[in-house]
């Protein structure tokens, strides 16, 4: 492991600084980091977002707010799937790098709203595709995600591992756009890395995921429901280590790879300029011990109601990030110890409260 390194190279510099950063999603949870490591090291960024209410638009306008005070952040108010928005963003700033970020997420809602994902994950991802095809952009780096694994059982999940088993709907579409961003790779030669994200929490989470619903629940005293009575493991990420692998990434463009032969085709590389990556913190924890880290930083109990598995889910996954550490320099390393007490001290602070009066406040 590396140590962070906040500073641009003059390589870096002469290579990417000329033209603006480019983060689709930037009032989204991963995206408002993103932004703000990227404004850190001195880019110029521009964020998109439709600011959906997927969940509270509020928390959206404050991440934005807090990157609004950057004079080298730009805003734009958008929507993936409109194909005009997307041609006069890209003819307006001209973006060297693209960080693409925006999705519809969620396993569980990809069952009851099926056609909000082929129109944000297949449509929106295909207009940017070819905004950077015609815009010549340098690199473009992509969120992918775990689920792509479907159902494959066998740990640690390896790029290099076939995934043409999803078992969601949102699964499916993220590795439909894998199979897109290739494509255009081998067409049009542009570098593309697609990143598969571990069940990412910390400071500015989303709501609808388990570490937020959790912490919600347990500080006002309602019950919680544990998927697969508790049993299920994920390797959960701390969002600055998802953030670093990131920007590590996007400062080096797929290449193609000498070696790759379709006799022995590995999914992981490629002739053409593109790439796949995990992005887990390879060590991963059941539900049950999760929710007793939340019990102590929150000074109370949950009322645990033990469910069977869900459809869509799957009972563990587990990040190899061999190739990461050996491209880039760097594997996520932050505890879950470490990161859940940081969690829940923002968390706190967020909705003004403390310890010693959460159920007072929330009930």
């Amino acid at each position: 492991m590396t140590d962070r390194d906040t500073s641009k190279s003059g390589t870096e510099t002469q290579r990417f600084s000329q033209r603006p950063v480019l983060v689709t999603g930037a009032a989204g949870f991963i995206g408002y980091h993103v932004s703000k490591r990227l404004l850190a090291a001195g880019y110029q960024v521009v964020g998109l977002d439709n600011v959906n209410a997927y969940y509270d638009p509020l928390l959206k306008e404050a991440r934005l707010g807090l990157l609004e005070a950057s004079k080298s952040f730009r805003f734009y108010r958008g929507d993936i799937a409109d194909k005009q928005v997307i041609h006069d963003l890209f003819a307006a700033e001209r973006p060297g790098l693209v960080v693409h970020l925006a999705a519809q997420a969620g396993v569980r809602y990809s069952i009851e709203n099926p056609q909000a994902y082929a129109d944000t994950n297949l449509l929106g991802f295909l207009n940017i595709l070819e905004a950077c095809r015609q815009g010549d952009v340098q690199h473009l780096v992509y969120a992918s995600s775990s689920s792509v694994y479907g159902a494959n059982t066998r740990v640690p999940f390896s790029t290099q591992q076939n995934v043409d088993h999803p078992i969601s709907l949102y699964a499916a579409t993220k590795k439909a756009n894998e199979l897109m961003a290739h494509s255009y790779a081998a067409i049009h030669g542009i570098p593309v890395t697609g990143v598969r994200f571990f069940t990412v929490y910390g400071p500015w989470g989303r709501p609808d995921m388990a570490m937020f619903l959790f912490t919600e629940a347990i500080a006002a005293g309602r019950p919680i429901s544990v998927f697969n009575y508790g049993k299920m493991r994920r390797d959960f990420t701390y969002i600055d280590d998802i953030v670093e692998g990131v920007y590590r990434v996007l400062l080096k463009p797929a290449a193609p790879d000498p070696n790759w032969t379709g006799d022995d085709p590995d999914p992981s590389s490629s002739k053409a300029p593109s790439r796949v990556y995990n992005i887990g913190n390879n060590s991963p924890v059941e539900l049950l011990y999760l929710i007793e880290l939340l019990e102590q930083n929150l000074g109370c109990k949950a009322e645990r109601i033990l469910l069977p598995m869900q459809p869509g889910d799957v009972p563990a996954t587990l990040a190899d990030i061999s190739e990461l550490e050996r491209d880039v320099g760097f594997r996520p390393h932050t505890p879950i110890e470490v990161g859940v007490e940081r969690f829940v001290r923002w968390w706190l602070e967020y909705r003004g409260l403390t310890v010693g009066g959460i159920r007072n406040v929330l009930q």
